[in-house]
């Protein structure tokens, strides 16, 4: 069987609809993240996933339950969102005043993690789903999906800064002719009201 890896962002919060840097902080979903996140439910329904895995963070876990996929999910910390140090709870336009040019997929954060630590948490985590059958559902993070998905295609963190990725949505990442030379993105940034039917 073809490996599928389904890669679920969590639903939105109140910090990143304010566009604020959400990494280690616990911040529940809102009422739309949480509406979102229950839209997924159908839509992933009909997938017999073979594994489960989810961020440490409560918002993932609840995106994770609340898409009908909760009961007892494997947490992996390498799934968590990039640590942003001392930018944690900031918005890009307040740290480009104090820093102008920056750029979180070349500079990484002061205090947290710089792009070669984020990237070889993806390849840590590339290898261990490689091991693995089946289709497979994991539920993280905006940033580090991105870097996640441009790993499993041997593209740089830089890469990444253009996939972008919004809360709810479903990636697929799996290969090209059953290859395992051939990693693809199968699928990006698909809403959560969208119809996966032809792809379950």
């Amino acid at each position: 069987m073809l490996q599928r890896i389904f890669f679920i962002r969590h639903g939105d919060t109140a910090w990143s609809k304010g566009g604020r840097h959400t990494g280690r902080t616990e911040i529940p979903l809102c009422e739309e993240g949480e509406s979102s996140a229950r839209k997924l439910a159908p839509r992933l329904a009909p997938i017999a996933f073979s594994h489960v895995l989810s961020s440490p963070r409560q918002r993932a876990l609840r995106t994770c339950e609340l898409a009908g996929l909760g009961a007892g999910p494997a947490t992996d910390p390498d799934l968590a969102e990039w640590d942003y140090g001392d930018y944690e709870g900031l918005r890009t336009t307040d740290i480009l005043k104090e820093r102008p040019g920056w750029n979180l997929f070349r500079d990484g954060c002061p205090g947290g993690e710089s792009p070669s630590q984020v990237s070889d948490r993806a390849d840590r985590l590339v290898a261990r789903l490689r091991g693995l059958d089946g289709d497979i559902a994991l539920f993280s993070h905006g940033h580090f999906g991105r870097v996640l998905a441009a790993r499993w295609t041997r593209l740089t963190v830089g890469d990444a800064e253009r996939l972008l990725l919004d809360p709810a949505t479903v990636g697929i990442l799996s290969y090209e002719h059953a290859s395992p030379s051939e990693p693809v993105i199968a699928l990006w940034n698909f809403p959560p009201s969208g119809d996966l039917g032809s792809i379950a």
